[in-house]
């Protein structure tokens, strides 16, 4: 059985120069804004290097220009167990991208499952695992017959499925934030969520409840060793929510700047893929 934040590889994937113009948005969300691709790079060395510095293996794939949104890797697999799922991402303009993660993922040694009913939707960052159980967003990427497959894939596991709405994925709200601790925004759509899944998990839960959903959207790495380690958005972008990661306790918390990815919906956890690989 896996845990949360137990982790010993990362796969993270370059920025192209078609994402500015091109990466998908949805309705209403970054309007007028637009990517600086040098920052975009600049703050996701810098994500990539809180991952080494934290003794994770990283596998680093070049960008791949006909993809604008490759650099979202999170939603191309989902990795328990030695096991990884290879997604059908609900965008069909990303559905290629799943090519050259599963070449990776395979070249890793992991055990593939491919996705291959067409009537399937599922993107990662729909996908939260708590370490005990799975939560599926079900949102305009993630659909009831992807949700089927995941559970079918992961037996071990209970699979709980979720309404999304207001928000790209479910972790753009609600991500873990410590073994037993669910990080979830403060809007009404978070709140409602995090109450649909308590009611349908035998397990409870701790929440951290952030002043700004964006903010919920952190990376917990529980390395042996180095204990508990949070990623999380900087004072610069999110102060209210800053204030409330660093009532953490016994936590080594590393801000991490996020600004010109979020312009075009991207979190922390979605430029990564990360897993255990024990053998």
């Amino acid at each position: 059985m896996a845990g949360a934040g137990v982790y010993s590889h990362a796969l993270v994937r370059g920025i192209p120069e078609s994402l500015a113009a091109g990466a998908l948005r949805r309705e209403g969300s970054g309007e007028g804004s637009d990517v600086n691709t040098a920052s975009a790079r600049e703050e996701h060395r810098l994500y990539v290097q809180a991952l080494r510095d934290r003794s994770l293996v990283v596998t680093e794939l070049p960008a791949d220009e006909a993809y604008p949104d490759c650099v979202f890797v999170e939603d191309t697999a989902v990795v328990c167990g030695g096991t990884a799922l290879i997604a059908r991402p609900g965008a069909p303009s990303r559905r290629g991208e799943v090519t050259a993660i599963k070449k990776v993922l395979s070249d890793l040694g992991l055990n593939i499952v491919e996705m291959t009913d067409e009537t399937a939707a599922l993107d990662g960052g729909d996908i939260l695992f708590t370490g005990k159980e799975f939560f599926v967003g079900l949102s305009a990427r993630t659909n009831q017959r992807g949700a089927e497959i995941l559970a079918d894939v992961f037996k071990d596991y209970a699979v709980s499925k979720v309404s999304v709405s207001g928000a790209l994925h479910l972790k753009s709200f609600c991500t873990m934030a410590g073994p037993e601790l669910i990080a979830i925004g403060s809007s009404d759509q978070a709140q409602k969520t995090l109450m649909n899944m308590q009611e349908m998990s035998e397990h409870r839960y701790e929440k951290l409840t952030l002043p700004d959903d964006e903010a919920a959207n952190c990376v917990y790495l529980n390395i042996p060793n180095k204990g508990h380690v949070l990623l999380h958005r900087t004072a610069e972008e999110f102060p209210d929510s800053a204030k409330e990661f660093g009532k953490l306790k016994d936590y080594l918390l590393i801000p991490v700047r996020n600004t010109e990815l979020a312009k075009v919906d991207g979190g922390l956890t979605c430029c990564s893929i990360l897993f255990n690989k024990t053998v």
